[in-house]
């Protein structure tokens, strides 16, 4: 393996900048890789060649005529496919929305590329983003790359497997109901939830538009930081989007210190249903976290077991409103083989053919509770589940700084172990939908393997609203902890942490 697809972004950047390599080289690197692996892997749907070695040589120009770019500036960079880019096919891995090509660049693609950043291609995810395994995907599933009969975790699983088989130092990922963390902690790699509205939904395919949050994906927590750093920030084209500045995110990430923190483990997250590894690995966590000058409380949040069924209301509901535009008369698929049918006719061909059985699933769920009669009883009575979620927060801020818990209850499950059963599915977002139903800022970050089938276990980090650089403080401690009793990155020491060295 190419020395080069096994560097950080942070190094990859600086070595870009002082000319030690070029963006050229850093790039034919990933893309060789790619073609190397990813017939197993399946981590992208398309894989931009021709575009990612033009943009490097046009980076490498800029840099040459002494031009100051950003740290990230001829740095590789997968796109989950639910990003609008110009030039390039976005599906959201739907036959709705095959072979469609966007007019326009996202607001975070746009600022990526103004980064100096290269786009390699588009990342597999579940079908609109709907799911936990990147199974429902119209193209088929994503295999994890530490076991390829074991899922990457979803919706965001093309870009967490691209990580962590080294086809890229960085990606973006968009977090519903755990999207960015969930496959984050089964693959071994980074995966922040930034807060709410901190950065723009503008050119994102909408899924759940009060849930829907992009954000960074990547191997090591200051990669995470400076993808977060650019992607970040108020954007006119998005009203949802808060107008102050990102907090000191990078700052933060370069201070591993955990030392007079308060930080809060939720008892909710543990107990039935939940891996003794996983338990095994998040105790362990905590120890190291207290060992380096962390204050541990317990925290209950008693509401916290009521998101998984209110999520799968309100969801649903946004589900229903958003896709209802795929309607076989504006734009996507069209079923009519004859051009004589009826415009109910038609449409009812289109959805049948152009969505998948977990987006027919959801919104027929979101359909039915937002029908007159069932309005106030299911999706009125899960957005007051969503305010007591919120208080709960609002108490626990007043003891600690954060929240910390496993990441997701158990390791990564086997292909097709739980397709036929929706709710051994959901509940891989056990821990990681309250953060979602609040708007507060969430990452997931490695923590070990399991000693049962040797596969990463991650532990979520919980913070206020625009408190990000809380999150990235206690990831930051984690990983140099961690690395410096492994000996080296998690990724790097898989084999011998497994016992196989």
């Amino acid at each position: 393996m190419n020395e080069l697809v096994t560097l950080t972004a942070a190094e990859l950047g600086a070595r870009i900048a002082s000319r030690e390599v070029s963006s050229e080289e850093v790039t034919q690197a990933h893309l060789d890789r790619i073609d190397e692996v990813d017939g197993d892997v399946r981590a992208f749907l398309l894989v931009d060649h021709d575009g990612a070695r033009e943009t490097a040589r046009r980076i490498d120009s800029r840099i040459a005529d002494g031009e100051k770019l950003g740290p990230l500036a001829g740095v590789p960079l997968a796109v989950k496919d639910l990003f609008c880019t110009k030039g390039l096919a976005t599906t959201a891995s739907s036959r709705m929305l095959e072979g469609w090509i966007p007019p326009y660049d996202s607001t975070i693609v746009t600022r990526c590329k103004d980064a100096g950043m290269v786009i390699l291609g588009k990342t597999n995810l579940d079908e609109f983003a709907m799911g936990s395994s990147t199974e429902t995907s119209a193209f088929g599933p994503t295999h994890n790359p530490w076991d390829l009969d074991r899922v990457p975790g979803g919706s965001g699983g093309g870009s967490a497997a691209s990580l962590a088989a080294f086809q890229s130092p960085l990606a973006l990922g968009t977090d519903t109901g755990g999207s960015i963390r969930q496959p984050g902690a089964v693959t071994g790699t980074v995966g922040i939830k930034p807060t709410y509205g901190s950065t723009s939904r503008y050119g994102v395919i909408a899924m759940a538009s009060s849930l829907d949050t992009p954000g960074p994906c990547a191997r090591t927590v200051l990669d995470a930081a400076l993808l977060h750093q650019v992607i970040a920030g108020h954007d006119s084209m998005d009203q949802t989007t808060i107008d102050q500045p990102a907090p000191a995110i990078v700052e933060a990430a370069n201070q591993p210190d955990v030392a007079g923190m308060r930080i809060g483990v939720v008892t909710e997250f543990a107990g039935e249903g939940y891996d003794p590894q996983v338990e095994a690995r998040f105790d362990e966590a905590v120890e190291i976290l207290t060992s380096a000058g962390a204050e541990i409380v317990e925290v209950s949040c008693p509401n916290f077991d009521l998101a998984l069924p209110a999520y799968y209301l309100i969801q649903p509901a946004e589900v229903s409103s958003n896709l209802a535009r795929y309607d076989a008369m504006r734009y996507g698929l069209r079923v009519d083989d004859d051009g004589e049918h009826s415009a109910e006719q038609v449409m009812r061909a289109t959805r049948g053919a152009g969505f998948g059985a977990e987006a027919k699933r959801r919104i027929i769920l979101g359909t039915y509770a937002l029908s007159a009669g069932y309005y106030d009883a299911y999706y009125g009575s899960a957005q007051k589940v969503r305010t007591l979620i919120q208080r709960d927060f609002e108490k626990a801020w007043k003891t600690c700084d954060v929240l910390v818990s496993p990441a997701t209850p158990t390791t990564a499950f086997r292909l097709g172990e739980r397709t036929a059963d929706p709710m051994a599915m959901y509940r891989s977002d056990l821990c990681t939908i309250p953060a979602n139903m609040a708007g507060s800022p969430a990452g997931s970050f490695p923590i070990g393997l399991s000693e049962t089938d040797g596969m990463p276990v991650g532990m979520q980090v919980m913070a206020p609203i625009m408190a990000d650089d809380r999150v990235y403080r206690v990831g930051a401690a984690l990983e140099r902890l961690l690395n410096e009793k492994w000996g080296a990155p998690l990724l790097a020491k898989a084999p011998e942490l497994r016992g196989e060295a």
